[in-house]
C-alpha cells in the first residue's frame, strides 16, 4: 500500500472559523451611526468636556457667523427640559435644494459628517470649523434636535427625532423631508436657531451642562469678535441670572481681563499679514494654493510669577498650543535674549559661565498673552481642534512676534515700562540658576551621608497624612512644645528670626533666608513649581505663635511663604493657626481660658453671679507662649482634643501676603515710606496737630 489505509489513520478536521472573521464580519457604519459607536473620536468622550463639546460646536458656528461680519448677536439658552439653545442673526443655514442629495441643504448639515461652507474657503475665508462634522455630529448624540432657519421672509423648521428628518406636532412626530414654515418674518431677518436635546443613554451619569463654562467660552469669544454681542439665559432651576457680554478692544481687553495683581509693563499689541503655500486636493490632484495668515498678539508682564497663555486659531481656542504657539515661544526667548537682556550687567558674572541665556520659563515668568492667527482651511491634530498642526504658521508667528517685540524692547516702548521687564526677567534667570545650585549642593550634602533636617527640627517618628509639623515662635516655646507633644506624629520646629517676606522678596532672598529654608526642607516636598505634595512628611502644618503684634506679624510672613512658594498646602486645606488663649483663670479644680477680653469679662461676670467676688477673680494674661507651662501648651495646642485650630485658606494667603506688606511699612526700617503712610491715612486727624 503506498497509502496508510483509512481504518485507524487519524481523521483531517476541516478549519473552523476563526471568530466568525470572514467577509461579512467586514462593517461599514453610515451617516451618524459612526459618531455613535465611538462617540469620543469626535468630541473627546462622554464625560462633562465631551458633552460640553456639543454646546461649542454650535457656539462656534455662530461665532463664525460674527467673525465673517453676518452676525452680531449670539443667544445660549439653557431650557428647564436640560435642551440646550444656540441662535445667531447669521445669513441663516441654506434651505434650498442640494443638487447632489435631493433633499435640503439644512438638512445635509445636519445629517451628513463632513458636510459645511468651510470646505474651500467659498462661504467662509476662515473659520473655527474645518471637518464639517460638528452640527451633525450633535445632531447624532441627541435624542431629539429641532432648527430654524430665517430666511425669505419665512421662518423653516426641520427636526429630527433619533436622528431621522420630520416635524413635531405635539408629542407625535413625523417623518418628512420638507422643510416646515412655521410663520411670516420679515424679508430682512435672517438668523438660525438649533436646540438639541443630548442622549443621556450615551453620556456619563455625572456629565453636565456648565453654565459657568459657558459664560466663560462666551467672554473669550466676545474678546476674539470685537463689537459681537452674547447673551446666556439659564432657565434652569436654580439657574443664575442673564449674563451679556461684548467686548470692543479684542485680545487688548482679553489680556487685562486675565491680568492679575500689579502689572509690570502696558499691554504690547503686535500683528502681522503674510502668505504661504499649501499643497492639498483640489478636482482630485494635488495643487498648490496659496493662503493668507493674520497674526495678532496682545501681552504683558505682571508682578506675579505664573504665566497665563492662551491661543486661538480663527475663533477656536487651542488649549494644547501646537505650530502657532511654538512660533511665539520661540520669538519670545530669542528678543529677550538677543535685545532686552542683552549686556545686561546684573548677568555679568553669569556669562562668564554662560548661564546667562534666559529660558522659554524665564520669560515667561509672569506673561499674560492672547496670541490668534486666522487662516483659511487649517489642520487640526483630531476633531477636537485642540492643538494646530499646519506647519507654515509657525515661521509666520515667529517674524511677526520677533519683528514687534524687538522693535518694542529696543526702545519703541516706554522706558521705565522695558526697565521693569528687564529687572524682572533678569531675577528670573539669576534665580533660576540660584535655585539650581542650590539643589545641587542639598544633593551633594545628602549624598555624604547628611540627614538634610535642620538642626533645630525635634521631628516625630513616622511621617504621612497622619503626622504634623507644628512652627513655634522661638525658643522659650519650642522646650515646653516639645516636652508636651505625642513625639509619635508630631514635630516641632522653633523659628529664631523672622520669614523673609515672600511677598516682595526675589527667589534667591527667599532660599538665602535660614528660617524659610529650615521650612522647606523640614517639609521635604521642594519649593514654588517644583513643590509636590504628595511628597510632603506631613499631613498638617500647624502656626503657633504668641496672641500679640509680633506673633500676627510672623504668622502673615509664614502664611505669605507658603502662599507664594507651598500654595497646595493651602488648597487642599492642610494649614492651620493655633489658636492660644490671652487669659487663664482656676478656680477650684476647674481652668477657665478666655481669648479675648469680651470673653474674659464675660466669663467674670458668669462667676460672679454665684456669689464670688470680682476682686477675688485673678486672671493670668499670657504675654507669650513661653509662659505657659508644658501642661497647659499641651491642651491648648497640642492636643487634639481640647486645642482649638482654625484652617487657614488661599483667602487667608492672600490677605497675608498684604499685610506683610503692610507691617513692612509700619515696622520696617524705611520711615520715609512709614511717614507717607501715616499722613496719606490720617484724614481723621487735624492735619496741623501732625508733627511732619
Amino acid at each position: 500500500m503506498t497509502a496508510a489505509s483509512s481504518k485507524g489513520a487519524p481523521s483531517v478536521k476541516k478549519p473552523v472559523k476563526a471568530s466568525g472573521y470572514d467577509a461579512d464580519a467586514i462593517q461599514t457604519l453610515e451617516g451618524l451611526d459612526a459618531v455613535r459607536k465611538r462617540p469620543g473620536m469626535y468630541i473627546g468622550g462622554t464625560g462633562g468636556p465631551g458633552l460640553m463639546h456639543l454646546v461649542w460646536e454650535l457656539v462656534d458656528n455662530a461665532v463664525d457667523e460674527a467673525a465673517a461680519g453676518y452676525a452680531r448677536n449670539i443667544e445660549v439658552t439653557l431650557h428647564r427640559d436640560h435642551s440646550v439653545e444656540v441662535a445667531d442673526n447669521g445669513r441663516g443655514i441654506p434651505i434650498d435644494r442640494h443638487s447632489k442629495q435631493k433633499v435640503s441643504a439644512l438638512e445635509v448639515v445636519l445629517t451628513e459628517l463632513h458636510a459645511g461652507g468651510k470646505f474651500g474657503g467659498g462661504a467662509y475665508g476662515a473659520s473655527g470649523g474645518l471637518h464639517g462634522v460638528g452640527a451633525s455630529v450633535v445632531n447624532a448624540l441627541s435624542t431629539k434636535l429641532v432648527a430654524q432657519v430665517d430666511r425669505g421672509g419665512h421662518t423653516h423648521e426641520l427636526a429630527f427625532s433619533e436622528r431621522v428628518a420630520g416635524h413635531f406636532t405635539g408629542t407625535s412626530f413625523k417623518p418628512s423631508h420638507d422643510l416646515a414654515q412655521v410663520k411670516r418674518i420679515s424679508k430682512t431677518k435672517t438668523g438660525t436657531r438649533i436646540r438639541f436635546w443630548p442622549d443621556r443613554e450615551i453620556f456619563d451619569e455625572g456629565a453636565l451642562i456648565e453654565a459657568e463654562e459657558i459664560r466663560q467660552r462666551i467672554i473669550q469669544s466676545c474678546f476674539l469678535v470685537p463689537g459681537m454681542k452674547v447673551r446666556l439665559i439659564d432657565k434652569r432651576p436654580g439657574g443664575a441670572e442673564p449674563f451679556e457680554f461684548v467686548s470692543r478692544g479684542g485680545l487688548a481687553d482679553l489680556v487685562d481681563h486675565l491680568s492679575v495683581g500689579d502689572n509690570a509693563c502696558e499691554i504690547i499689541t503686535l500683528s502681522g499679514i503674510s502668505e504661504f503655500t499649501e499643497r492639498v486636493p483640489v478636482g482630485g490632484k494635488m495643487s498648490d494654493v496659496s493662503r493668507e495668515c493674520i497674526v495678532e498678539v496682545a501681552l504683558r508682564w505682571v508682578k506675579g510669577y505664573d504665566p497665563r497663555i492662551e491661543s486661538f486659531v480663527n475663533t477656536i481656542p487651542t488649549s494644547q498650543g501646537g505650530t502657532h504657539t511654538a512660533g511665539f515661544d520661540r520669538a519670545l526667548t530669542r528678543a529677550v535674549n538677543d535685545v532686552l537682556l542683552k549686556d545686561t550687567r546684573k548677568l555679568a558674572r553669569l556669562a562668564k559661565e554662560n548661564k546667562h541665556r534666559a529660558t522659554k520659563e524665564d520669560v515667561q515668568e509672569g506673561l499674560v498673552a492672547a496670541l490668534k492667527v486666522v487662516f483659511p482651511e487649517p489642520q487640526f491634530r483630531g476633531q477636537t481642534k485642540q492643538e494646530l498642526g499646519t506647519p507654515a504658521v509657525e515661521k509666520i508667528v515667529y517674524e511677526v512676534v520677533k519683528s514687534g517685540l524687538t522693535d518694542w524692547f529696543g526702545g519703541g516702548g516706554p522706558k521705565s515700562h522695558i526697565t521693569a521687564v528687564r529687572d524682572k526677567l533678569t531675577n528670573a534667570v539669576i534665580d533660576r540658576v540660584t535655585s539650581k545650585q542650590l539643589l545641587e549642593t542639598r544633593r551633594k550634602a545628602a549624598n555624604m551621608g547628611s540627614t538634610g533636617m535642620p538642626d533645630k527640627l525635634a521631628d516625630c517618628r513616622t511621617h504621612g497624612l497622619d503626622a504634623e509639623l507644628i512652627i513655634v515662635e522661638g525658643d522659650s516655646a519650642a522646650g515646653p512644645a516639645k516636652a508636651g507633644r505625642n513625639s509619635a506624629n508630631t514635630a516641632i520646629l522653633p523659628l529664631r528670626g523672622k520669614v523673609v517676606n515672600a511677598g516682595k522678596a526675589t527667589l534667591k532672598q527667599v532660599f538665602d533666608n535660614a528660617e524659610a529654608q529650615a521650612l522647606f526642607t523640614a517639609i521635604g516636598a521642594g519649593s514654588g513649581k517644583d513643590f509636590d505634595i504628595e511628597s510632603a512628611r506631613y499631613g498638617r502644618i500647624v502656626i503657633l505663635c504668641d496672641a500679640d503684634v509680633d506673633g500676627s506679624h510672623i504668622r502673615c510672613l509664614l502664611l505669605t511663604l507658603i502662599h507664594e512658594y507651598m500654595r497646595p498646602l493651602l488648597t487642599e486645606g492642610r494649614v492651620f493657626a493655633a489658636q492660644p488663649p490671652l487669659y487663664s483663670l482656676r478656680v477650684g479644680d476647674t481652668v477657665h481660658r478666655a481669648f479675648t477680653d469680651e470673653e474674659r469679662d464675660n466669663i467674670t461676670a458668669s462667676l460672679a453671679k454665684g456669689g464670688r467676688k470680682v476682686e477675688n477673680l485673678k486672671w493670668n494674661r499670657f504675654k507669650g507662649l513661653g509662659e505657659m507651662n508644658v501642661d497647659e501648651l499641651a491642651e491648648c495646642a497640642l492636643d487634639p482634643e481640647t486645642r482649638i485650630l482654625k484652617r487657614l485658606t488661599m483667602e487667608e494667603g492672600h490677605e497675608a501676603t498684604a499685610a506683610a506688606k503692610l507691617f513692612d511699612v509700619l515696622m520696617g526700617s524705611d520711615v520715609s515710606k512709614r511717614r507717607d503712610y501715616l499722613i496719606a491715612n490720617s484724614a481723621l486727624l487735624d492735619p496741623a496737630a501732625l508733627d511732619v
